[in-house]
């Protein structure tokens, strides 16, 4: 079976607290990430929300898993043939905040597929959208929110491949489905 992890570290020149409420208030994750109905609470289902795309939606379904805050937020991540858990670990250093960010599970050959070209969107993300943010975050509440930073013509080629790709079969040789969590 095919399966991969994401893993990368990047440290930004502010406080855990701000980086934190980055990742933890609403309207500042729709800045830098995407449109969503995050809370701050164990438990809590959610969704990200973007442009469909062939095999994908355009919605993101998650729930949260743990938090520690101002240190430790994790998360599931399910969309298109995409099934992980995101974890972000924020540490305090001398040069502001280490956060860690790592997307876990990325299993069978359409989400392995994926996950390349998510790799390749990343640094955007957190080396420009997510620092952009945190120099305006006391500006964030008259803020609109950015265009989909995840959006890239790569992306969708990887999403209409892993869309044509057959499911993998399970240990019964039955073809897996991925289930919506309930609202």
């Amino acid at each position: 079976m095919f399966s991969r992890d994401l893993v990368f570290t990047r440290i930004y020149n502010h406080p855990p607290e701000r980086v934190w409420r980055a990742l933890t208030d609403s309207k500042a994750l729709a800045r830098w990430l995407m449109e969503n109905d995050f809370e701050p609470r164990v438990g809590h289902r959610f969704q990200f929300k973007t442009d469909p795309a062939p095999g994908f939606d355009g919605i993101v379904d998650c729930q949260v898993l743990a938090i520690e805050a101002p240190r430790f937020l994790s998360y599931t991540w399910t969309g298109g043939p995409i099934d992980t858990v995101i974890s972000f670990s924020l540490e305090p250093v001398s040069e502001g905040t280490r956060l860690e960010v790592a997307q876990r599970g990325f299993n069978g050959l359409k989400a392995v597929l994926v996950s390349f070209f998510l790799q390749r969107g990343i640094p955007p993300i957190y080396d420009q959208k997510l620092p952009a943010v945190l120099d305006t975050l006391d500006d964030s509440e008259a803020s609109e929110p950015v265009a989909d930073p995840w959006r890239s013509p790569a992306l969708d080629v990887a999403m209409e491949v892993a869309a044509r790709l057959p499911d993998a079969p399970n240990e019964s040789g039955a073809a897996e489905q991925r289930q919506q969590p309930n609202q």
